[in-house]
């Protein structure tokens, strides 16, 4: 599938998700709020009449879901919610913006479904968390989201990579293979790095640059424990970098 027809599948969920919470919605506010065009919306709206979503159109008012109409929701308990919450105030101080909002989208889902006492406890809860800066680090990576769908994709990354060491620029055609996290580093990329012909992890603080090929590779036989366990073996920590 790609990646424009996941982008459409998830914006069409949201849409939905959205007429449950909200009266009406004009073409105009979804198209604001997906950044996309309003006919695009058009299409959008069309694609989930035909598919058999009962949507009322108001002329000049907006759309909304017919009376009763309800998508069965994904239900959580008080816990689950709770624990939700907390991982959302530690990846929204994180060091990666993409999986920082795309966490908050999935969020906003969530919440939607919640029953009302649940949703007051969790929003009292997420006003209650604090991280503390410390632990975190002055420069942040964008490309986390990115890198995940390359590696369950089994898609190709070109990357700038800047140097611990010397400072110096690369450029390498990687086969992202797992992530790794790090208070030292933050995230780290675990990849074959096709420059030095082994396995490497990579900074994503220090990737000046990174594109997502066309080109595909084979998955490795090789499991993350095995990895690990042998880099353990080699430098005492996994967290010792060799790019």
């Amino acid at each position: 599938m790609k990646d424009a027809d996941i982008k459409r599948i998830s914006r069409l969920t949201a849409i939905i998700t959205q007429m449950q919470s909200k009266r009406l919605l004009t073409a105009s506010e979804l198209a604001d709020r997906f950044d996309v065009s309003v006919r695009t919306i058009y299409r959008d709206v069309k694609a989930l009449e035909q598919a058999g979503i009962p949507i009322n159109k108001e002329e000049g008012k907006g759309y909304s879901l017919m009376d009763g109409y309800r998508v069965p929701p994904i239900m959580f308990t008080e816990n689950e919610a709770s624990a939700l919450i907390t991982a959302e105030q530690i990846l929204f101080k994180g060091s990666d913006t993409s999986l920082s909002r795309e966490y908050q989208a999935a969020i906003s889902k969530i919440k939607s479904v919640l029953q009302h006492l649940t949703k007051e406890k969790v929003t009292l809860l997420s006003d209650r968390i604090a991280i503390s800066p410390a632990i975190f680090h002055d420069h942040q990576s964008n490309s986390l989201t990115m890198i995940q769908n390359a590696l369950t994709s089994f898609n190709l990354l070109e990357i700038t990579y800047r140097s611990n060491l010397k400072g110096e620029l690369t450029q390498r055609e990687i086969e992202p293979f797992a992530l790794y996290f790090s208070l030292k580093e933050s995230w780290l990329l675990i990849a074959f790095c096709r420059l030095r012909k082994d396995f490497r992890m990579f900074s994503l603080e220090r990737i000046q640059k990174i594109k997502k090929l066309d080109s595909s590779f084979q998955p490795h036989k090789l499991t993350l424990a095995e990895y690990l366990e042998e880099k353990k073996k080699k430098f005492d920590t996994p967290d010792t970098l060799l790019s």
